[in-house]
């Protein structure tokens, strides 16, 4: 049993990022969270892109006001399979999702912007908006970003980075994603 809780406030919170082709960008920033929530910091996650049902959602509700997570999706599927009508409510959703995501900053210890690389990919906010979002985040404020195809200009303004490449996955073999394991 715990019988103390470290309360650090961070001086300088540095920005990591989790990107390449590989299974696990998600899991590292929920296990950093969770590692953060441990030892006494609020941790708020805003998910983009995502709206499925997934373990993390569950496990977070534990955590009660030290672990949240945010989504603003509706639409489900992939962008890329998405209709025209389908794509413009998306937009909408990362935009508010996005604005959301700068306020919350001023909240939290620990602000993980999972999946967000993927709203670059697909033009839903700009690489700029996010570079000037990191130069401007609250000094004490860790920040990560998560998703495949993290932009190099982002790269630049990182401290950690940390790429995750696929060199053997099940879904070669046919095996679907698993709850409790990809989701």
């Amino acid at each position: 049993m715990l019988n103390y809780i470290w309360v650090i406030i961070m001086q300088k919170g540095l920005v990591q990022i989790y990107t390449g082709s590989g299974k696990g960008k998600t899991t590292a920033s929920m296990g950093l969270g969770f590692r953060a929530v441990g030892c006494g910091m609020s941790v708020k996650v805003v998910q983009f892109l995502k709206t499925s049902e997934t373990g993390e959602l569950t496990s977070c509700e534990m955590f009660g006001d030290k672990f949240n997570i945010y989504r603003f999706g509706t639409v489900r599927g992939f962008y890329n399979t998405m209709t025209d009508e389908q794509k413009l409510i998306t937009h909408e959703e990362v935009r508010t999702a996005f604005e959301f995501a700068k306020k919350l900053a001023n909240e939290c210890d620990l602000l993980i912007l999972d999946e967000i690389f993927g709203a670059i990919s697909n033009e839903l906010i700009t690489e700029d908006e996010l570079c000037n979002f990191i130069n401007s985040k609250p000094a004490n404020v860790e920040l990560v970003l998560t998703g495949r195809n993290a932009p190099k200009s982002v790269i630049s303004l990182a401290d950690y980075v940390s790429e995750i490449n696929a060199i053997k996955h099940p879904f070669e073999k046919g095996v679907s994603s698993r709850r409790g394991i990809e989701y």
